[in-house]
């Protein structure tokens, strides 16, 4: 349990930082920003590139990850971090996150329609946002839990290492695909 000064829940912290940069970028992933990648496909190719890039990096980390020996159970403890640090922690990893950026954007196009009303838009993403908030800090709630840190510090290399492969099948059929 991540607990600070007066008892507040450290978890608490960290789902806010991911959600508002979730939503902050919501609108520009609108339909608006779809018709706009098919009319200028070089950019749609240069997007292509650049994921297949990112993801080959992301293949090499977890790969980098997966064969760095494990950590004494005395050094995986965190020190006690700032509110604002874990704020932006959040904030970090939800830009570091690509699939976060391709779910958006499937929400958004699937609904909202080319004549959508902005009434119904905003309806789409109020409820991204409702969404994101509750999903966060489930997440935050559910992994802070001593048997799921337990059961992730035993199947660590597994995970990073089946995540590895994953990134580097993703990166390159982009990078080599028609």
């Amino acid at each position: 349990m991540w607990r600070c000064g007066k008892g507040v829940d450290r978890r608490w912290f960290l789902p806010p930082g991911l959600s508002r940069c979730r939503h902050a970028g919501g609108w520009s992933r609108s339909p608006a920003s779809r018709h706009s990648l098919v009319r200028y496909a070089h950019a749609l190719l240069f997007l292509k590139i650049a994921g297949g890039l990112y993801l080959l990096w992301l293949a090499r980390r977890a790969a980098r990850s997966a064969a760095a020996p494990d950590k004494p159970a005395s050094e995986a403890v965190r020190h006690a971090a700032q509110l604002g640090a874990l704020y932006r922690r959040g904030v970090l990893m939800h830009l570091g996150n690509p699939k976060a950026v391709l779910a958006r954007v499937a929400i958004m196009s699937l609904g909202l329609k080319p004549g959508a009303s902005p009434e119904m838009a905003v309806t789409a993403f109020g409820g991204c946002v409702l969404l994101g908030v509750l999903i966060f800090t489930g997440y935050a709630v559910l992994f802070s839990t001593a048997p799921m840190v337990r059961g992730y510090a035993r199947a660590r290399r597994w995970i990073e290492g089946s995540l590895a492969v994953f990134f580097a099948g993703a990166g390159s059929r982009l990078l080599f695909s028609h």
